[in-house]
């Protein structure tokens, strides 16, 4: 059964926690996480290529242990949502998880944690990380629960994408590519639009995502799109 923070219907604690989200700006993407469903904490991390693996943000020292044990073992149900852009619950740690991860699973008993839920985070084919809420109960999380925490990763996905590539572009980086008032950019941007049904802002961030992902600059990526040789349907 899942429960929210005091007496705030679930739906309307997850519009708060998308708000926050967006009024935030990725200062504090944790807490509005944690907060949506009560749990004891919320931790972000950004696993493998093209970001690399490290901690963005834990509620609780707790939860950066959490994110440690997994990005050192290369383990754990944060990986797994990676790998199968899936959400994975494990509801019960005590039980269920040693056949699945080994190592990350007796690291995880030995910090008494109850239950571990990872949504992943991705945008197009650029995988990212993932989120991992935790409690130190065992817990299910409703099947609504679960839908509503898989848009607000959609959320922290874009977020901490728009943050990497803008870092990129601070620092000069080759595969940044500029201008994006290119031609072929906008004709590949309103393609991928269209044919995914988003807006061309959205588009133009699956767009650079993949450009990033490969560490090819976007206007060859954009002609690749336009020649149709890559497709970006999400």
């Amino acid at each position: 059964m899942s429960s929210t923070a005091g007496d705030v219907p679930p739906h309307d604690a997850f519009s708060l926690a998308a708000a926050a989200l967006v009024r935030e700006g990725g200062v504090d993407l944790c807490s509005p996480l944690r907060d949506a469903v009560a749990m004891a904490g919320a931790v972000i991390t950004t696993l493998g290529s093209p970001m690399g693996s490290q901690t963005v943000c834990a509620s609780t020292s707790l939860g950066a242990r959490i994110a440690e044990i997994q990005i050192d073992l290369g383990e754990g149900p944060s990986w797994e949502a990676l790998r199968s852009r899936r959400p994975v619950a494990a509801s019960d740690l005590q039980l269920d998880g040693g056949e699945m991860w080994p190592a990350a699973w007796a690291s995880l008993q030995e910090l008494a944690v109850g239950s571990l839920y990872a949504f992943p985070l991705f945008i197009g084919t650029v995988g990212i990380g993932s989120i991992a809420l935790y409690s130190m109960v065992a817990r299910e999380l409703s099947g609504a629960d679960v839908s509503a925490m898989s848009r607000l990763a959609v959320i922290v996905s874009g977020t901490l994408l728009r943050r990497a590539l803008h870092s990129l572009e601070a620092t000069d980086h080759p595969a940044a590519d500029e201008p994006f008032s290119r031609r072929e950019v906008h004709q590949a941007t309103g393609m991928v639009a269209a044919r995914n049904g988003i807006g061309v802002d959205d588009a133009l961030l699956l767009l650079r995502g993949h450009a990033y992902a490969v560490g090819r600059p976007v206007r060859d990526v954009a002609l690749d799109v336009i020649a149709r040789r890559l497709d970006l349907t999400l």
